[in-house]
């Protein structure tokens, strides 16, 4: 009985952290739920809950969804999905993961003790995003950043920068759910744990998203950035 209440814990903090950001909750689950549950089961209830998350924040975001934001990263996330699976693999997943940390670190440190101009990308980099989030995702499960750093080097609202982090994150996980039940990773066991626990992620989410709410634009990016600098961090001794 103690496994499934730790889970829900976990699921309720990781749905806080992501309603509050638009994303994370990988990063705060994952870490603690291969402490009492195995790796091979932990991903796939992760992916599971984070459809819960991003189909609320879609949906709590739809009238900020812009379609020419988020197609792109999603076309080319598919791509770079079959890339980072047979690429990327014969390559040292390690020292990928540790260069990708030190950009990081680097990049997020940059943003917060400075104030870069606001710009326009153009439209090119957002494939770029896209498909280095679907390779290395499919790499090492740590797709996020370079969509991300792209969301924020826009001049964007933060309504808009959530409302695309959500619905590319909405796209990737269904997409990524489908890989695992065809793959057979969706077991019994970790859609039984789902069902306990989705209530939690739900309820997690929704008080961040209340939180996120009080947030100005400024202290939000700076919120995302001091994540990401975790994220960095772990990436590195991970």
């Amino acid at each position: 009985m103690l496994t499934p209440l730790l889970i829900s814990i976990i699921f309720l903090l990781a749905g806080f952290v992501q309603g509050m950001t638009g994303f994370g909750s990988a990063l705060v689950a994952i870490p603690l739920l291969s402490l009492i549950i195995d790796i091979k089961s932990a991903v796939p209830l992760c992916i599971l809950n984070s459809m819960v998350i991003t189909t609320y924040l879609s949906l709590k975001m739809r009238t900020h969804l812009n379609t020419e934001k988020i197609l792109p990263l999603c076309i080319a996330a598919v791509p770079g999905i079959i890339v980072g699976s047979t690429l990327l693999k014969r390559v040292s997943s390690g020292l990928i993961q540790s260069s990708l940390g030190i950009l990081l670190i680097a990049y997020s440190l940059y943003n917060l003790y400075s104030t870069p101009q606001p710009r326009k990308l153009n439209r090119s980099w957002s494939y770029v995003a896209g498909f280095m989030s679907g390779a290395i995702g499919a790499a090492f499960s740590a797709g996020g950043p370079p969509t991300i750093i792209y969301a924020t080097l826009n001049n964007w609202k933060k309504d808009t920068i959530k409302a695309t982090l959500s619905g590319f994150f909405l796209f990737n996980s269904y997409l990524i759910a489908v890989f695992h039940a065809i793959n057979g990773l969706t077991t019994i066991d970790v859609f039984t744990q789902f069902m306990i626990s989705a209530p939690f992620v739900l309820l997690g989410t929704v008080l961040g998203t209340i939180c996120y709410g009080k947030i100005p634009r400024e202290r939000y990016l700076q919120i995302i950035f001091a994540f990401l600098v975790l994220m960095g961090i772990i990436m590195i001794i991970t």
